[in-house]
C-alpha cells in the first residue's frame, strides 16, 4: 500500500459515522423498575437505588438505562406493567413495594432476573424457595415487616393504655388479612380490644380514620402499604385533626407528625437492591444471591404530636427510640 492510498485509508476511517461505529459495541442494557406506590412518595428510595447500582459500576444514562412504572396504589395494574417490560426484553426488573409488585413480576416472566424489594416474607408468597438460595430468577430484599405487627401494637397500647385499638389495612394488599390476624392474635395477647377496617382509596382512609375517631378515646395502627406511605401526610393529618394516637411502619410518617414509627429503614434496603440489579447487570444469577434481611430496624417518636394529643410517651419508649422528634 503507497502512502496516497493510506492516507485515504485513513481518511475512510475517520468519515464513518458515529451510528457504525456505534453498532458494534453492545447495547444499554435497561431495567425496568416496577413500582406499587408513586414517584413523589418513593423519591428517597429511587434515589437510594441509584446510589446501589453507582456502587456496583452503573451509572444511569452512562451504562445503565432505568424504565419507570408507576402503579400509584392501583394494584391492579401492576400486571400489565410487568407485562410491558418483558415484552420489551428489559435487563433486570426491580419490583418495589411489596408482595404485590413482586407477585405481578414473577407472573410475567420466568427468565429475567427481578430483585425484589418486599416488606413481607418472600417464601410465603411462593417468590423465592428460601432465603439463602432463592433459585429461580428471583431475589433481593425482605424487610419483614408485617413480622413486627406485634411489636408494633404492643408500643402502641404502652403510649396509650386505656384506649380501644385499631388497624387500618389495605385490602389491595395479598399481606393484609394476614397483618389483621397478627395484629389480632397480638391484641388478644394484650387482652385488648382491636377493631379492623378496611381501606383501599383516598375516600376510604378518610372514612375508616372517621369511624375510629367516633369511638372516643382510640388508637390506631396503619398497616404496612406502599399506598399509605403515598398517602402519609393525608393518614397523619387525619389522625392529627382526629387526637388519634397512631402507630406506623417507617419513620417517614413520624417526620410528616405521626406519632409513633417502628421499621424497616426502607432507603438502606433500596441501596442494596440497586447493588444486586448492578451485579446481576455484570453477570450474577439472582438464584445465587441470598435474599437479605433489613440491618437497623428505627423507632421513632414524635414528641411534639404526643404533646398536642395530650400523652405523656412512657420513659421506656423514649429510651429505646433510635430518633425522637421534639
Amino acid at each position: 500500500m503507497n502512502r496516497r492510498d493510506f492516507i485515504a485509508l485513513l481518511g475512510g476511517v475517520a468519515g464513518l459515522p458515529p451510528l457504525a461505529v456505534r453498532a458494534q459495541q453492545k447495547p444499554m442494557p435497561v431495567i425496568g423498575y416496577l413500582g406499587s406506590a408513586s414517584a413523589e412518595a418513593f423519591a428517597p428510595m429511587v434515589a437510594a437505588f441509584r446510589q446501589g447500582l453507582k456502587e456496583a459500576g452503573y451509572v444511569e444514562e452512562w451504562n445503565v438505562a432505568i424504565d419507570f412504572a408507576w402503579a400509584a396504589g392501583q394494584y391492579d395494574k401492576l400486571p400489565a406493567m410487568a407485562d410491558e417490560f418483558v415484552r420489551r426484553q428489559v435487563a433486570v426488573i426491580v419490583a418495589s413495594g411489596g408482595a404485590v409488585a413482586g407477585l405481578a413480576a414473577k407472573q410475567a416472566t420466568s427468565t429475567i432476573p427481578i430483585v425484589l424489594t418486599i416488606g413481607d416474607d418472600p417464601i410465603k408468597y411462593g417468590l423465592v424457595t428460601s432465603l439463602s438460595h432463592p433459585g429461580a430468577n428471583i431475589t433481593g430484599i425482605t424487610l419483614f415487616m408485617d413480622v413486627l405487627t406485634p411489636k408494633r401494637l404492643e408500643l402502641l397500647s404502652e403510649a396509650a393504655p386505656a384506649a380501644p385499638l385499631a388497624i387500618v389495612i389495605n385490602p389491595g394488599n395479598p399481606n393484609a388479612e394476614s397483618e389483621a390476624n397478627n395484629a389480632e392474635a397480638a391484641a388478644h395477647q394484650l387482652r385488648r380490644e382491636l377493631r379492623v377496617l378496611r381501606a383501599g382509596n383516598e375516600a376510604e382512609i378518610d372514612a375508616a380514620l372517621t369511624n375510629i375517631a367516633q369511638r372516643p378515646g382510640s388508637a390506631v395502627m396503619i398497616a404496612t402499604d406502599p399506598y399509605f406511605f403515598a398517602r402519609r401526610n393525608q393518614i397523619t393529618a387525619l389522625a392529627d385533626h382526629y387526637g388519634l394516637p397512631a402507630v406506623y411502619f417507617h419513620r417517614g410518617f413520624a417526620d410528616a407528625g405521626g406519632l409513633i414509627s417502628y421499621g424497616a429503614t426502607i432507603t438502606d434496603e433500596n441501596r442494596i437492591a440497586g447493588q444486586y440489579a448492578g451485579r446481576i447487570l455484570a453477570g450474577e444469577k439472582p438464584a445465587d444471591l441470598p435474599v437479605l434481611q433489613p440491618s437497623k430496624i428505627e423507632l421513632v417518636v414524635n414528641l411534639k404530636t404526643a404533646e398536642a394529643l395530650g400523652l405523656k410517651v412512657p420513659p421506656w419508649i423514649l429510651a429505646r427510640a433510635t430518633e425522637v422528634i421534639e
